[in-house]
């Protein structure tokens, strides 16, 4: 997945009626077993999410 520092992601819920999460990508951590992300969600926390394949989309792009 090709994200960028400033992309806003959505990560969507395993759970019925659960609710997507969003947040802006402020550090992308490459490690080495993947990459982890450090984000700060819309509720104004901040957190490392490492993404399970299909969990995240990226919805909008900072790049122009």
């Amino acid at each position: 997945m090709d994200v960028q520092v400033g992309d806003t992601i959505a990560v969507e819920t395993e759970r019925v009626g659960g609710v997507r999460r969003e947040g802006e990508v402020l550090e992308i951590v490459q490690r080495a077993v993947g990459v982890t992300y450090r984000v700060r969600w819309r509720d104004g926390h901040e957190s490392l999410f490492t993404p399970a394949a299909g969990a995240v989309r990226v919805l909008r792009s900072s790049r122009t």
